[in-house]
């Protein structure tokens, strides 16, 4: 999980969460003797609809969809296309919706990232954002749109395939938090994020995405025996000291990448994602060192 699932919502409505968010977090290594984790390629729909609303800009309603096309392994790299919808209703500002679609590439390494988005509001095209990234000496991120530009973090910071093997191999080896820099080329292109991601105990048992008859494809089939671990992850802009997350993402993460029981979490609203279709490649790459 990546700031593209939240960010079409953040296009929509900027708002805080009502809890205090732990001091900053620092870059962590991956866990020692970590077992390779193997990401499967698959396509993910996720439904959205209203969770929960309250504070000062209340939603009234929400729906949607999010879809994501994953592939790719730890030698070809992996490629995701992401498109998010999003329709907000509230008494305040009225019927707001967005579309966001977003390509991303990154290298098997985790050295090397590619990627574009462009997003429409209201039926209007917003600015298109389009980049390079690399992190072979810091990271280091070359924008063609907006505008050209490029900018330098000197601090260890994990592009999403990577982050996410490193969530799964932190789960696989009983850790309760990984706090890492996260970059995905959201937003205008120039946002690092703190994040911090508090790991619940594995589960083998087939998901109830909390008692109720969400997630269906991952009740049935396969895929419903694969160990997963309920997660939090919270996204912070980067400083010190306690601060407030931008917004926190609770799902079911699967040892192969896959999640479910998907909660978006912006404070004053909260959106629950129903994954109502998963194709997973019937052939899957071979597990393989980059």
């Amino acid at each position: 999980m990546t700031p593209r699932l939240a960010s079409a919502c953040l296009v929509l409505l900027s708002t805080g969460t009502a809890w205090a968010a732990p001091a900053a977090p620092a870059a962590q290594e991956p866990p020692a003797k970590a077992a390779p984790v193997t990401l499967a390629s698959h396509r993910a729909v996720y439904d959205l609809t209203l969770a929960s609303s309250g504070g000062t800009r209340a939603v009234e309603s929400a729906r949607g969809r999010i879809v994501i096309d994953f592939k790719g392994d730890a030698c070809r790299g992996y490629t995701m296309q992401t498109r998010q919808v999003t329709m907000l209703e509230s008494g305040e500002s009225g019927s707001r919706t967005s579309d966001l679609r977003n390509t991303t590439f990154e290298s098997g390494d985790g050295h090397d990232f590619r990627f574009k988005t462009t997003t429409v509001l209201n039926g209007a095209p917003g600015a298109s954002v389009d980049g390079t990234a690399d992190v072979k000496d810091g990271l280091k991120v070359r924008l063609k749109e907006p505008k050209r530009d490029q900018f330098q973090d000197r601090d260890t910071v994990l592009f999403p395939s990577l982050h996410m093997r490193r969530l799964i191999e932190a789960a696989r080896a009983g850790q309760t938090t990984l706090s890492t820099k996260v970059f995905d080329g959201s937003d205008d292109g120039r946002k690092v994020y703190d994040t911090l991601a508090v790991i619940g105990r594995q589960v083998t048992a087939p998901t109830t995405a909390s008692g109720t008859e969400r997630d269906k494809p991952l009740r049935e089939g396969p895929i419903s025996a694969v160990a997963h671990w309920p997660v939090t992850l919270s996204y912070f802009t980067q400083g010190e000291g306690e601060r407030t997350p931008i917004y926190t993402l609770t799902f079911d993460l699967y040892e192969n990448g896959v999640s479910g029981a998907l909660k978006l979490d912006y404070g004053d609203f909260a959106i629950n994602g129903d994954l109502t279709r998963l194709d997973i490649d019937k052939v899957q790459p071979a597990p393989c060192t980059p």
